[in-house]
């Protein structure tokens, strides 16, 4: 063998290596800024209460995976109209009945989701679900979630249930489409 032939033979098995560790490190990154993007401030908030980058990662890429074999649906605008007519006569109700406007809100919020396909057996779970599409408003409904369950034990102050229908606003306005 010419030294010709081994300096190819030595450098070609490198060159290639090297392209193999810059496409591997290029489809990481960019897996990682999908994920960032696409759940916004719940990137961050599973990568702090997990163990690191990739644990959390691997749960968002399954919760992807999990939404993707849901039947998320859009609602008919006449589900839309009914709908929006209850929000308005829980709010109005707020006046008089804080503490129950805040759980009718609860109720209609999952009432709402459950009709688009969401599951809503479990309150954990629907976070998971939710954040694949909804992930700028989902620290609003775990506010107004929190707030709700205070609010049943009586812990609730007036100014907290106005901020929990706030809450459940932003989340309802944004799953029905408006």
């Amino acid at each position: 063998m010419t030294t010709t032939e081994t300096l190819v033979a030595i450098i070609v098995p490198i060159v290639v290596l090297l392209l193999l560790i810059a496409a591997g490190i290029w489809l990481f990154t960019r897996r990682r800024r999908h994920l960032q993007q696409r759940f916004g401030p719940e990137y961050e908030r599973a990568v702090k209460s997990g163990e690191g980058k990739r644990s959390a990662e691997r749960e968002l890429h399954s919760r992807e995976k999990r939404h993707r074999d849901l039947d998320i649906r859009e609602l008919p605008e006449e589900d839309r109209e009914r709908y929006a007519a209850e929000w308005r006569t829980t709010q109005e109700r707020f006046v008089d009945q804080p503490g129950q406007s805040v759980d009718d809100a609860d109720r209609l919020v999952t009432r709402v989701m459950k009709d688009r396909g969401y599951p809503t057996e479990d309150f954990d779970q629907q976070l998971k679900d939710l954040s694949v599409e909804h992930a700028r408003t989902l620290e609003h409904y775990r506010d107004a979630h929190d707030i709700s369950v205070r609010s049943e034990h009586g812990e609730a102050t007036t100014e907290e249930l106005r901020g929990a229908m706030v809450h459940y606003r932003s989340l309802f306005k944004e799953l029905l489409g408006a």
